[in-house]
This record gives structure tokens, sequence and C-alpha cells, in this order.
């Protein structure tokens, strides 16, 4: 297990109570707290770095510019892309996604093709190609899942009979905590001549990512999930389909030349980055990505495997309580009900003890549906959670319903 008191006080705001309790943070998979480094590097960026990128002659512009770009580097070496022109910058996974079904979708996907998406989808793996679908005449195949909450392969592998043009799965399902078997997925999408889109969302924070052994062909990712700031994230791609690609945006700094009635297009990865970016939001994802290499994601992964699985065991000791998903291959995500008490009242009696988790369908319906709930509570753990938290999570939650009228096993 990590040292979690020491990892703990490097991120201020888990010092402060919450209701007069100490703060037990476990929703990890909506957004993660921030180290002191990522505070710092945000701060120390406006302070002595800021100015607009890519466009300046003079000192402080080419010094911002070169902070932009180290940080889509490390962002490159995190998940060995394939190069760093492979990394577009977004404001995460959801407009990433977008990102690929607005300009690669738009380009390749005609009436009559069909997408493919699984039945653990979040919603931004979801809608995206939904919208598409509905543009362009093409069909929407969903593959179902297994009673313990895995992809179906069979039902995979019927819908890439049809030959899509383009499958997308999660990496690790953020309600289920399952984690695919992704390159497995990718090659059998590859033989029916699909295009793979991963959502990395709740993978690149929890994982070892490697999407030159995943062979994906498009990766997408949230820097506030790793410990990065809220709107930062990329799109890792493949250069070739990104120089094959049409814009997505249009505007400033994508573009080569622009006459009165048509425009040329900047080269990747800015032809897909209109605007002033987010800049300090790339150089505080570098600061979390330099965090989290120290601490080392595979010594993350393990520690979170093992709060999920402590968790797991107390859990289904109390009358009442399901959880939901494999018991193996999973990530720090724990979804559960409560007899008939609803998730959002457990979270609310929970807050009460200072114990942050999440309810509801955790932007997955169709999920819900084939579980036959309509909400589920969550608790998400990451580097900063120790089985103490887990007993906290566990006892705040017996005396939630205890109020109910259940009675400890």
């Amino acid at each position: 297990m990590l040292d979690v008191a020491r990892i703990r006080a490097d991120f201020p705001l888990l010092g402060q109570p919450e209701n007069g309790r100490r703060l037990v943070y476990l929703d990890n998979a909506a957004t993660t707290q921030k180290p002191q480094a990522v505070l710092d590097a945000v701060a120390e960026y406006y302070r002595t770095t800021n100015a607009n990128v890519h466009r300046g002659a003079y000192d402080l512009a080419i010094r911002a510019t070169e902070a932009y770009e180290t940080a889509r580097a490390k962002v490159a070496a995190f998940v060995n892309a394939w190069a760093p022109e492979g990394v577009v910058f977004t404001r995460g996974t959801t407009e990433a996604i977008n990102l690929v079904a607005g300009a690669y979708g738009r380009a390749n996907v005609r009436a009559g093709d069909s997408v493919v998406v699984t039945a653990m989808d979040h919603h931004s793996n979801l809608v995206p190609w939904q919208l598409l679908c509905q543009e362009k005449g093409a069909t929407l195949r969903m593959v179902e899942i297994t009673e313990d909450g895995r992809i179906d392969l069979s039902d995979f592998g019927r819908a890439l009979e049809r030959r899509p043009k383009i499958v997308a799965f999660p990496y690790v399902s953020n309600a289920l905590g399952t984690v695919n078997p992704v390159a497995q997925l990718a090659k059998l999408a590859h033989a029916g001549g699909a295009v793979v889109v991963v959502d990395g969302a709740q993978s690149t924070p929890h994982l070892k990512v490697d999407v030159r052994a995943i062979e994906c062909d498009f990766y997408a990712l949230s820097g506030h999930k790793m410990l990065g700031p809220m709107g930062s994230g990329a799109l890792v791609a493949k250069p070739e389909l990104l120089e094959a690609m049409p814009p997505y945006h249009g505007g400033g700094e994508m573009i080569s030349r622009v006459w009165d009635d048509h425009s040329t297009y900047n080269k990747i990865p800015h032809k897909f980055e209109a605007g002033t970016p987010n800049v300090e939001a790339a150089v505080g994802l570098a600061a979390a990505i330099a965090y989290l290499e120290r601490v080392g994601p595979e010594r993350i992964a393990d520690h979170e495997r093992a709060l999920a699985a402590a968790a797991i065991d107390k859990l289904v000791q109390i009358e009442g309580v399901t959880v939901y998903g494999p018991r193996d291959h999973r990530a720090g995500v724990v979804s559960f009900t409560y007899g008939d008490i609803h998730p959002h009242d457990i979270a609310t009696i929970l807050d009460q003890d200072g114990i942050c988790i999440r309810a509801g369908h955790h932007c997955a319906q169709p999920l819900m549906r084939r579980l036959n709930v309509a909400a589920t509570a969550r608790a998400s753990f990451y580097l900063y959670n120790g089985l103490d938290e887990v007993d906290a999570l566990v006892g705040s939650l017996v005396k939630a319903g205890a109020l109910f009228g259940y009675v400890p096993a």
C-alpha cells in the first residue's frame, strides 16, 4: 500500500474539515483533488510566463509556447503516443470524443454504415455517436454486457459482422469499475475494418497506459481526473489520421492561409486547436503527470485495487447491500445499492460524516436500465485514500441503514 499520510499532505483541500469531520473524499471518478505541485505550476505560469502562444516574437511569448509544447510532449510520453503532434489538447474526454465524431466521423461515415458502442459507455462516448448516426443515416449498434458487468464478447463479435466504420468503448467503466480487455477488443475491431476509439477517462489516472500497445486509433483522456486542472485533457491519435481529417473548429491558429471564400489549414495538432488555448491547464496537467510518475502508475493501480477489494468485502457483509460489477479485473470504483434506500439519500447522510460519494446514474443511463436500477451509490478511490476511509465509508453506511430500519448483521 502507498504511504497515504505522506501523499495526503500534498493536497491542501484534503486537510480541511467537511461538516465538522475529517474529509473523506471518495468521488475520484468524477474529479480528483489537486496536489500543491499542480497549484504551484498554474500560479507560477501566470506569475512568470503568461502570454499568448505560437504568435509572439518576444521572449515572454516564446517561453509560454515552450511551456505549452513541453506539456504536450509530457502527455505524449505518459501514454506512449505515436508522436507529440498526435496529441491535441482539449477540455477533456468529452470534447476529445466529440472532435473524433465531428471531424473523422463526418468525413467517413455514410448512410447505411454502422458505429459500435457498448452498454457500459459513459454518455460522452455515446451521445456524440448518436448525433453522428442521426445526421448521416447510419446505425448505432450497442454491444450488451454480461451479468457480471463485462463486455459480452460474443455480442461484440456479432456487432462486428456488419463491418462498422467506428468501434468505441471504455478502457475502464466509470460506473462498474470493469477494466476491459482493450487490446483484444481493438484487434478484433481492426480485423473487421473499423477505426477504434478508446474512452480513457477512467484508465489514464489509474493504470499504466500504452496507446501503441493497445493499438487503438484514437484515445481520449481528462486531466481533471488525474490530478490536473479542470478543463484540461487531450485526444491522442495516430498522426496520419489527424492529417487526413478536416478541422473541427474554425478560427485563429488552426489556419495556414485565409482567402475571402476558403482557407488552408495549419499542420497538426494545431489544425484542431482553434483560438487561444488553455495554456495554464496544459502546464498544470504536465505537473500532475510528473506527480503521478513520481508515485508510479503501477503502484497506484495496486493500491486502488486493494482498497476496492477491501470495500467490496466489507460492503457485501451488510445485509441489503448489492455491489455491481465484476470481482476481478476492476479498478477502484465500487457501485452499490442498499435495499430500497435511494442512493441520493445515502450520499446525503454520508455527507454529514464528511464522506463524499457520488449518487445517480453516473452518465450511464443505458447501463442503469440493464442493471434494473434507476441509480447507484458510487465510491471511487485514488492514491490519497486509505483503508481507514474504507472503514469510515462502511461505518457511516451502516448508520444510514439504521435510519431506514436496516439492522446490522
